[in-house]
């Protein structure tokens, strides 16, 4: 297992998310929450002070870790991080600034919130560097696919949206993580693209299963009124209780999530892994198995993906990777992106398969449209 010496960055306190309780319980036509007030006036880019290797806009918000961020220019994306509506953009030079749209809480708080959203705790120039120096391959996909990083987002806006992903396609993912967010406080539109808060848990408890299933989320109407009563049902509150598995060990944060109604290994792992700081959470599916079969564990090609051969998997990774895993999956799953293969160069994109856990490396993360992802 590789140690890691990382170089220190400051690293912000999460905020707290806060959505106004509506009464009475929403029905189909209630369901929008009331606008604030309007977007600031000429707001200015500002330097983050992040340079390209730390952080690539395209390479890590449409990779299946949020579905809550619309790109809304060249090299731009938008969302909202607790109250904050803010835009994220490449510079010429590729440094990042960021722009505030619209905040309900004090201005001076959207920075260290963004940041910590942004995972900025962690030097992902640091991490790389070791793995690249045992990792041929991961040093080479690193030359081209610089910045793509873990984000660190709220547990609970991470637990529905995943809740929403199993077994399903991108397009309908995204129109259910969009009805869920309309239930929260709107904040702008930029770019035509609408923009909420995420609803509150105690918000997202007054909606039937059955205004779900109107919605076209199906099954997963269920699971996710389930889930926000169990939640509701934990001493100090859902939202807290979420929060404290960021202190738990995986095994116990990988436990504690599959007890939620229609929360499976995987995506459980997902939330660990893009919310709790469990950096050595590896989802598994039939993707992940296909690809770790080929440059990782080849001598297990042809066999049937078991739970037991999940956990295999995982624990390759983690062996090859060490406690940032996840975050070695995270670039080795970017290259297989198509939009992101064709770029790379054909002796890097048509790498042959290993005969070691010890060569070349690949794995693949979450797929968001993929079969098997509970």
């Amino acid at each position: 297992m590789l140690s890691l010496k990382l170089r220190p960055l400051s690293i912000m306190n999460n905020k707290k998310r806060q959505t106004p309780i509506q009464s009475p319980p929403p029905t189909p036509q209630t369901l929008t929450s009331k606008r604030p007030k309007p977007l600031l006036k000429s707001p200015k880019w500002v330097p983050l002070n992040l340079t390209q290797s730390e952080l690539s806009l395209p390479l890590t918000f449409p990779t299946g870790q949020t579905f809550r961020w619309r790109q809304t220019g060249p090299l731009q994306y938008t969302g909202v991080v607790g109250s904050h509506l803010v835009s994220l953009q490449h510079l010429q030079n590729g440094d990042v600034s960021y722009c505030l749209h619209r905040s309900s809480s004090p201005q001076s708080n959207a920075e260290p919130a963004l940041l910590d959203f942004l995972n900025m705790g962690i030097s992902l120039a640091g991490i790389w560097e070791v793995f690249s120096a045992s990792d041929s391959r991961f040093a080479e996909l690193a030359t081209h696919l610089a910045g793509a990083r873990v984000l660190r987002q709220d547990p609970l806006e991470c637990l529905i949206q995943f809740l929403c992903s199993s077994n399903d396609n991108i397009g309908r993912i995204t129109k259910m993580v969009d009805f869920v967010s309309s239930l929260g406080t709107h904040v702008g539109s930029v770019a035509g693209f609408e923009f909420h808060e995420f609803p509150s848990l105690d918000r997202l408890a007054m909606v039937s299963e059955q205004e779900l299933r109107e919605a076209g989320f199906g099954y997963r109407a269920k699971y996710l009124t389930g889930t926000v009563k169990a939640l509701q049902s934990k001493p100090g509150g859902g939202e807290e209780w979420l929060l404290s598995l960021r202190k738990l060990e995986l095994e116990e944060v990988i436990d504690a999530l599959t007890a939620l109604p229609g929360v499976g290994p995987k995506v459980a792992a997902c939330i660990a892994l893009f919310s709790l700081d469990q950096h050595d959470a590896i989802p598994v599916d039939t993707h992940v198995w296909k690809i770790a079969t080929r440059y990782l564990i080849p001598e297990l090609a042809g066999a049937r993906l078991t739970p037991k051969l999940c956990s295999h998997v995982a624990e390759a990774f983690v062996s090859k990777y060490g406690k940032y895993a996840g975050w070695a999956q995270t670039l080795l799953f970017v290259a297989e992106l198509p939009s992101q293969k064709a770029l790379l160069p054909p002796h890097v994109s048509d790498a042959k398969e290993s005969k070691s856990t010890t060569g070349k490396g690949r794995g693949r993360k979450i797929v968001a449209n993929a079969s098997n992802s509970e």
